[in-house]
């Protein structure tokens, strides 16, 4: 399933990519994109899943940036 989810206070196109390839290597994750200009990570994962992978992405990504959040629909 691919869903796209708001994203806050991402600084740096680097960082960005720098998430999107971590985010890429969780189990369960077949595609994710996440864009710095437009603030948004596109996510390809089984609905099931989806819970269990964006709590890790939000983990991963405030590793790389603090103050990065997810919003959840």
């Amino acid at each position: 399933m691919k869903k796209k989810f708001k994203m806050t206070d991402i600084d740096c196109a680097n960082c960005a990519a720098k998430m999107e390839d971590a985010v890429k290597k969780i189990p369960g994750v077949e595609d994710a994109v996440i864009s710095f200009m437009t603030q948004k990570l596109t996510l390809v994962a089984p609905e099931e899943d989806m819970d269990r992978i964006l709590d890790e992405a939000q983990k991963i990504c405030r590793k790389i940036e603090p103050d990065v959040t997810i919003v959840r629909k």
